[in-house]
Formats: structure tokens, C-alpha cells, sequence
């Protein structure tokens, strides 16, 4: 089988990357993880920590390929568990964004390094069962009716990681130019607790979260 026969067809294309880019423009956690790290460490740093996010997802896809994905998203105990591990990540990153020093002369402490960045942009994104469900309730969508293989699976995911890892390269660079801005101290301190109370309340939606 070669490659061009496992690509979707234009028609499926046409509609799943308008879609696939609805989803992975939301303001949720792991764009609101980038946006913070854009205004703090910067747009190289942050690009770089997207790695974290990007080998998050490309565990999940290998996990619903195989068929643990079908089976967290139908067990809820295994939803529940992931979930509430999300929601106490969240929380702490939450907590860690509100409290982040800011220096007197108009830019944020940086978050980390890059390493550092990136280890947290995993853990956001392994521990949202919803990241999960992006692999096993939305891309199948869009798959072939008359019978799917896995690598047909892989071909249209890795499709879906471009248009995330270009969304967050903008969230990224909305960051990157708040930093520019050179905002007071007072100023840095609010945007701090905005972002850190944003992440907060985004664990409170996933504690609320059903399956």
C-alpha cells in the first residue's frame, strides 16, 4: 500500500482540516500553557516546549491505534482516574503561574528552560482525558466507513498534530508579544494570576467534564 493511497480524499480533507483547526484553536489548557510560557520565556522557548505537547499526542495516537484508547474512552474508571489526575495537574500549574516572580524592569521570570517547559507541556497534555478523545470520538470521523486501518489512523493524526503544532505556535507568539510590551511589574502580576485563575478554571470544566 503506498502513502497517497492511505491520504483521505479531498472531499474529507475539506472538511476535516477546517474542523480539525476549530479544535485545536480553543483557548483550552495546552494553548493557554503556551500563550503563558510565550509572555514569560519567550516565542523559541515556548516553540521548543511544544515538543512536550507533541510527543504527548503522538503516545495517544499509538495508544488508540492499538486499542487502549477504546478502552479508556469506554471505561469509567479509567476516565475518571485520568481525569482527576488532569484536574489536580492543572490546579498545580494553576497555582505555579499565579504565584510566578516578575522582575522590576518590565519582563516576566522566565517559566524555565526549555527541557523544563516542555516536561510540563507533556503531563498537561497526557493528563486531559479529553486530549484522548480527540484521537478516539473526532478523527475517526473522518476515516474510511468500509473499514479503517491503523496506519490510515496515523496518516490523518499526524495531519491533525501539524494543524495543532501551528495553532500553538500562534498562541506562542500572542505570548511573545504581550512580553514585548515590557508591562509594568503591577501589570506582569495581574497577567500572571489571569493565566494562572484561567488554568485553575480549566480544572474546574475537566472536574465537571463527563464522558
Amino acid at each position: 500500500m503506498t502513502f497517497d493511497a492511505l491520504l483521505p480524499d479531498p472531499a474529507t480533507l475539506a472538511v476535516f482540516i477546517p474542523a480539525a483547526a476549530l479544535v485545536a484553536s480553543t483557548p483550552g489548557a495546552n494553548n493557554l500553557l503556551s500563550l503563558s510560557y510565550g509572555m514569560r520565556s519567550g516565542f523559541g522557548p515556548t516553540v521548543v516546549s511544544l515538543c512536550g505537547r507533541m510527543t504527548a499526542f503522538a503516545v495517544l495516537i499509538v495508544l488508540v491505534a492499538v486499542g487502549l484508547g477504546a478502552v479508556v474512552a469506554a471505561s469509567e474508571t479509567a476516565f475518571t482516574v485520568i481525569k482527576w489526575f488532569g484536574v489536580a495537574y492543572l490546579v498545580w500549574v494553576g497555582i505555579s503561574m499565579w504565584r510566578a516572580p516578575v522582575s522590576d524592569d518590565g519582563l516576566p521570570v522566565p517559566s524555565g528552560t526549555p527541557l523544563t517547559l516542555a516536561r510540563r507541556a507533556f503531563w498537561v497534555a497526557m493528563s486531559n482525558p479529553k486530549s484522548m478523545l480527540i484521537f478516539t470520538a473526532f478523527i475517526p470521523q473522518f476515516l474510511s466507513p468500509a473499514g479503517f486501518t491503523a496506519a490510515e489512523f496515523i496518516v490523518l493524526s499526524a495531519l491533525y498534530l501539524v494543524v495543532e503544532f501551528l495553532f500553538a505556535c500562534g498562541y506562542a507568539g500572542a505570548g511573545a508579544s504581550l512580553r514585548r510590551l515590557k508591562l509594568t511589574a503591577s501589570r506582569l502580576r495581574w497577567a500572571n494570576r489571569i493565566t494562572g485563575g484561567t488554568m485553575i478554571g480549566a480544572a474546574g470544566l475537566l472536574a465537571a467534564a463527563q464522558r
